[in-house]
């Protein structure tokens, strides 16, 4: 596998030419069941596995899993500010200090529940949703793009089975 594949198993996100019901009730049903595919992949995973990085210079699955946790955190809110706030500008922050922070060398069980939580309610959110706010905006303060709710619905997605594709290829290297 090449250092591009390690780092990008399923490929780089490219955001939909079209936003049919199908595909979006498919990336609603991606965020839905991510939690327990995350769960059933780390179930069995020793300390030494869970340290192991999913590629040179690369996050250990731990890490993956809290960022996952913290980046998904950011997104409900994202969704929020953009459900009660006019295209507000959402904020940014840098994942890869944050993966350096103590809470990260903890077991991922609190990681796993937090997930559990938040796709819970995003997914009682994204069933709510009228198409009119599915069209609702941010401004991402780092592109300055705005982005419409249903492509940040589509994005985590991706993001989602992005880092359970770095999992499962780390297990498949054990």
């Amino acid at each position: 596998m090449t250092d591009e594949q390690s780092k990008y198993p399923i490929g780089k996100f490219a955001p939909p030419v079209s936003y049919t019901e199908h595909a979006m009730n498919g990336w609603i049903n991606d965020i839905r069941v991510l939690p327990g595919k995350l769960r059933n992949v780390t179930l069995r995973l020793t300390e030494e596995q869970l340290d192991t990085q999913y590629r040179t210079g690369g996050w250990t699955i731990r890490q993956v899993v809290h960022h996952v946790a913290d980046s998904h955190m950011n997104s409900i809110i994202r969704f929020k500010w953009a459900l009660t706030e006019e295209n507000p500008t959402i904020k940014a922050y840098e994942e890869g200090d944050w993966a350096l922070l103590p809470d990260y060398r903890l077991p991922i069980e609190p990681s796993l529940k937090m997930l559990e939580g938040i796709h819970q309610r995003l997914v009682t959110l994204f069933e709510s949703f009228t198409d009119e706010q599915w069209n609702r905006t941010f401004v991402h303060p780092e592109t300055g793009a705005t982005i419409p709710l249903k492509r940040n619905l589509a994005l985590y997605s991706w993001h989602g089975k992005h880092h359970l594709a770095h999992i499962t290829e780390t297990i498949k290297r054990f």
